[in-house]
């Protein structure tokens, strides 16, 4: 089977080796369409011939650019032109990866090492939170959840903490591991990381450039670990061959629904609350339903682990089936602990978009009372390392700036139940 196809193993549909090599397709593994160029360098000679000259060096990670294509700078987002593109031996009418260039840009921004230079309607994702495939390189410490180190991304660097280990993959079977603590020597594994600043991702699969990073130990300089950015799963779209199909039956028809969107953390009481305000709601006749996080993750959510990626996909589906069962004239009650300001916003934008109010209330108990009351013990074994990134203990809680109403413990459940029903008769 290297030169012809041999007799001797008829079960083998293939073609020979040699022709197979001769034939095979090779991709291109340079990426001509997205745009992406991170600023390496701010040339400002300072000349009499160049006084006012300032333009940015880097090299091309991917996409074509030239002089006039209209341009966004990234994390500022300000939209500009470029006006030229010179390389080492004068101007260039376009430039693609890998060539070394400096581009001038029509318009005067603040713009420093690290920043990126992309296509107006085709950006990296920008974010401190992200999940990774890892492999470790150091022989003299394991990567762990909790531990800090630098990042080095395209020209950015800054430190980042690993928020959690999803699993170790298993490079013989492909199992696996969610049992697994830690990283050794040469093992794959899904993290979770959390960055001091914002950095410009794409998925390693669409653009290997922004989607690849090292890790390096802040103690010795030395580089522990390489990463591929993995497929952000909280803002998938839907296929653009799917239709949405309208009710015949006119919006005026039905009850108008809204949402209550109780915030804060474990045993802070948001489940006793809701299930409350449900008993009351339903003594008056208004149709009321508790939609517990916990409750999908036994069918629809079934799927989801507990990384930063399929903790936002979670909120991300239980802030859209509550626009359902708001659109079908429900009040919604939905306790979750959503710790970022993001993914409350995420929820608020999902009802906005389909027109249903949306109520955001603050469970705002100290986390020294939740843990004393504990009703299901995740504090305890978040304490003993038993469950990693527990929010409040090894995972932040962003409390809520402006939220609807505000409940503290001073008050009984009964009365922080009454003042969400009647904020609620007050919106109508």
């Amino acid at each position: 089977n290297v030169v012809t196809k041999s007799d001797q193993t008829p079960w083998y549909e293939g073609p020979a080796l040699l022709s197979h090599l001769e034939e095979v397709y090779i991709a291109g593994d340079r990426n001509l369409v997205d745009v992406r160029f991170p600023v390496q360098y701010v040339i400002r000679p300072h000349t009499r011939e160049h006084q006012d000259h300032r333009s940015y060096a880097g090299t091309v990670a991917s996409g074509v650019m030239r002089p006039g294509d209209e341009v966004v700078v990234l994390p500022v987002g300000k939209t500009t032109r470029i006006t030229a593109i010179e390389g080492p031996n004068g101007p260039v009418e376009e430039a693609f990866p890998p060539m070394a260039v400096s581009v001038s840009l029509a318009d005067e921004i603040d713009i420093s090492r690290g920043d990126l230079i992309a296509r107006t309607n085709n950006h990296p994702r920008v974010t401190q939170e992200f999940d990774a495939t890892v492999c470790w390189m150091a022989d003299d410490a394991a990567l762990e959840p909790g531990r800090d180190y630098v990042i080095k991304h395209t020209t950015r660097t800054t430190r980042a903490r690993v928020t959690g280990l999803d699993y170790r993959l298993d490079v013989n079977t492909l199992h696996r591991d969610k049992a697994a603590t830690a990283l050794q020597l040469n093992e794959l594994g899904r993290i979770s990381l959390r960055t001091q600043v914002p950095l410009l991702l794409d998925e390693y699969t669409r653009n290997a450039s922004t989607g690849s990073f090292i890790l390096i130990d802040p103690h010795t300089n030395g580089t522990v670990a390489a990463g591929m950015v993995l497929r952000d799963v909280s803002v998938q779209t839907a296929s653009p061959n799917t239709v949405r199909h309208k009710s015949s039956a006119v919006a005026e028809a039905r009850p108008r629904g809204k949402t209550v969107w109780f915030t804060g953390l474990s045993g802070s009481g948001k489940s006793s609350v809701a299930m409350l305000v449900e008993q009351m709601l339903l003594e008056k006749g208004t149709p009321a339903y508790v939609l517990d996080g916990d409750n999908l993750r036994h069918g629809l959510n079934a799927d989801l682990g507990f990384s930063m990626a399929d903790r936002a996909e979670n909120l991300r589906r239980l802030a859209h089936v509550a626009a359902l069962l708001a659109d079908c004239g429900n009040v919604v009650l939905v306790p979750a602990i959503s710790p970022l300001t993001e993914q409350r916003e995420m929820a608020r934008n999902v009802h906005a978009a389909a027109g249903f109010d949306f109520v955001e209330v603050f469970c705002d108990t100290p986390i020294e009372e939740c843990e004393q009351r504990d009703p299901k013990g995740l504090y305890a074994k978040a304490r003993a390392g038993e469950i990693a990134h527990f929010t409040g203990i090894d995972s932040p809680y962003q409390p809520p700036v402006n939220p609807d109403l505000r409940l503290t413990p001073d008050r009984t459940v009964e009365e922080q139940a009454r003042s969400i029903v009647d904020l609620l008769e007050s919106r109508g």
